[in-house]
């Protein structure tokens, strides 16, 4: 079983990775484009909020700068994609990549230690709660706080061209949308909740690392589809929960599954792990609606 600073670090990570979800959701779901750049923008997030923050500046400033970087990480992608007509995935790709050099000359070296300088986290620990209970509920004020902002800004205008854009782009163009600005300005949103998960991820680990984004694009997929097979988004307010829902079932099912001492699983088997849920996630739907039919056939 999970100990009580286990199950808030599962909370605490999960609430995180709800708002990368919230990024791929947008990119994946709404706008249909295969982005790869959130294994960069995740780490220039983290990259720009630490050095603004060593450098003296107010951490609430870093982490809006994280934002806006990771906008513009976003941004680069849609632009080769849309203007220079390079494939959607090949596009994130190269900019991933380039982000890597990005990452390193914003920090100046691999990592940067946080633990002793002042962030988001730190006035909130004066308000009495326990010292793990503190970003749990900071980060979940952050989920909310965005699931609303993103659930008004898909059913205004522009994000309803936005779906539509995602929905049917032949059509789209046809009602005078300017499909390749919709891409833009999606993908850039995108990475900039990606980034702004990167620098809360920052502050509450102590550190940000040139690494840190590997392995993001998964994590944040498996959140993702797990949340839509447990809540099915059968509308955008269904699908943003979902994407918190199963960004923390995701977090508690790693933890468990490493701390089950009888399984005999360990911290390096983490991508296996990972690996496992996302393929349980993707096939388990699938293989229940297969039984419903089964079970419904054999009763005629």
């Amino acid at each position: 079983m999970l100990s009580e600073i286990a199950l808030y670090g599962a909370f605490e990570t999960g609430l995180i990775y709800g708002l990368v979800a919230f990024g791929i959701y947008l990119s994946f779901r709404v706008l249909h484009f295969p982005d790869l750049t959130v294994d960069g923008s995740f780490p220039l997030g983290a990259a720009v909020a630490a050095v603004l923050i060593i450098g003296g500046y107010n951490p609430w400033l870093a982490t809006g700068a994280a934002i806006i970087a990771g906008m513009a990480a976003g941004a680069v992608t849609a632009i080769l994609n849309v203007r220079l007509n390079i494939l959607n995935l090949l596009a994130s790709i190269l900019t991933m990549i380039a982000l890597y050099s990005v990452n390193l000359r914003i920090m100046g070296r691999p990592n940067i230690a946080l633990l002793t300088e002042e962030t988001v986290l730190t006035p909130w620990y004066d308000i009495g709660l326990e010292f793990h209970q503190v970003p749990v509920l900071l980060f979940f004020i952050f989920a909310i706080v965005m699931l609303f902002l993103l659930w008004r800004f898909m059913q205004s205008e522009t994000g309803l061209a936005m779906r539509a854009t995602g929905a049917n782009p032949r059509m789209a163009r046809a009602q005078g949308i300017a499909t390749g600005w919709m891409i833009i300005l999606g993908i850039a949103l995108s990475n900039g909740l990606v980034a702004l998960a990167g620098a809360l991820f920052a502050q509450s680990q102590g550190a940000a690392d040139v690494t840190m984004g590997v392995g993001v694009i998964v994590v944040g997929l498996a959140s993702l589809i797990g949340g839509e097979a447990v809540l099915a988004p059968r509308s955008v307010l269904r699908a943003l929960v979902a994407c918190i829902l199963g960004a923390i079932l995701y977090r508690i099912a790693i933890a468990l599954a490493l701390n089950a001492d009888f399984i005999g699983l360990k911290t390096q088997d983490l991508n296996l792990v990972t690996a496992v849920l996302v393929t349980l996630a993707i096939v388990l739907p699938n293989a229940r609606h297969s039984i419903k039919n089964f079970l419904s056939r054999s009763r005629t």
